[in-house]
This record gives C-alpha cells, sequence and structure tokens, in this order.
C-alpha cells in the first residue's frame, strides 16, 4: 500500500535512528580495537559480491529459483566441518515458518520437486497416510499430521504464499465468523449450546455470505 507523507517521514526517523546505533557500535568497537564501521561495510559488500556471482562474475541465472540455488550453493561451498545447509534456520522460528524457510534453503541446492503440481500430489499423499492412521495411535497420528503440515508449508513456498501469514489470515477469518453466529444467536436469546449442528452450519453461511467470500 502506499505510504502517505507523514509514514514517509516516520520511516526516515526510524532508518535515521537505525543508522546512528551502527555507527555508534561501530566506533565503541573501534576505540576498543576489534573493528570499526568501514570493517563491517567491507564484510557484507565481499559477502554479496561472492554470494551473487550472476550479478557479479560470470555465472547466469535465468530466473529466481537459480538465484537462490546459486546462494545457498555459494554459502555451502564456502561453510566449514559438518556444518549443514539447514543451519542458517533458526530453531526459535514458528516451526510453520521453519517448515518454509527449510524447504527453501534445500530448494536452494537443488533438491526440491519440479513443479507445485507434485507437491499437490505430496500432500495428497500425506492426507492418505493421515486417514490411514486415524485407527492407530496417537504417536502416529502425531508423525503423520505432522508431515502433512510441512508439505502444505513447501506447497505454500512454490505458491509464493507465506504459511504464517495466510495461517494468521485464516485465523482471523474464522473469528470473524464464529463471532457473527455468537453475534446471531444473542439476539435469538440463545447460547451456543442451545443450537443445532445445522443451526450453527446455517448460520456459518450467512456469515460468509456476509464477508462476501465463498471460501
Amino acid at each position: 500500500e502506499a505510504l502517505d507523507n507523514e509514514d514517509w517521514d516516520g520511516l526516515k526517523e526510524e532508518m535515521g535512528d537505525l543508522l546512528f546505533q551502527l555507527a555508534f557500535l561501530g566506533r565503541l568497537n573501534q576505540e576498543e580495537g576489534r573493528f570499526g564501521l568501514s570493517d563491517a561495510i567491507d564484510c557484507v559488500y565481499k559477502k554479496m559480491v561472492q554470494r551473487h556471482p550472476h550479478v557479479f562474475g560470470d555465472e547466469d541465472a535465468g530466473n529466481r529459483d537459480e538465484v537462490a540455488q546459486a546462494w545457498e550453493r555459494n554459502k555451502l561451498e564456502r561453510s566449514e566441518g559438518d556444518s549443514s545447509v539447514l543451519d542458517g534456520v533458526n530453531s526459535s522460528l514458528p516451526n510453520l515458518v521453519a517448515s518454509y524457510r527449510m524447504t527453501q534453503k534445500a530448494a536452494g541446492v537443488g533438491f526440491d520437486w519440479a513443479s507445485a503440481d507434485d507437491v499437490v500430489e505430496k500432500v495428497r499423499e500425506e492426507l492418505r497416510e493421515v486417514e490411514a492412521a486415524l485407527s492407530e495411535g496417537s504417536k502416529r497420528r502425531y508423525e503423520e499430521i505432522g508431515d502433512l503440515l510441512f508439505a502444505v508449508a513447501n506447497l505454500a513456498r512454490h505458491l509464493n504464499v507465506d504459511p504464517e501469514a495466510a495461517l494468521a489470515r485464516s485465523n482471523l477469518k474464522f473469528r470473524r465468523r464464529f463471532r457473527f453466529i455468537e453475534r446471531s444467536l444473542a439476539g435469538q436469546k440463545r447460547r451456543l449450546t442451545e443450537a443445532t449442528l445445522a443451526e450453527l452450519d446455517a448460520l456459518w453461511d450467512a456469515a460468509k455470505e456476509q464477508d462476501g467470500s465463498v471460501p
């Protein structure tokens, strides 16, 4: 969305504050004999050149996926010891986001499905595994549900959809529509537990119609 003048002024001020803090930290480290701001800039400059051979070197990259692969491949080639391409995925991330990032990292070194259609089929396969686990113990169900969610996160990546943002949007939608049901029943001086499932479903459909969307 477009920003108005006040928003731009606020952004300008925040960027100025950030740059001041960076310059301040650079000066402190320089006085301690560690490194200065120019050293940090030189470090990131070299990293950008090394990881973008399609821009600064002779390597060709025809699309965004090839750029991402070149980036991850370069990082892997420069890694030391028993490091993994997945080490860059922070363990503190929400698990849905972590799944997205891990498949992104793996795809960067060529370990990926050829198309979104292939991932859709994988999602169907994982759903069939969930169905097969319904009659089994909770441990198997946990495993299969986890595999299904992982496959969905991978599909989101192929479709250029942020899975966390998409889920947050669906949560808000569910909250809004369920609140419609509650208010509708309250207007009839009835409680949720007094309505039949058929009545609740009808109110849900009314909430969707009010939203102006079918899903």
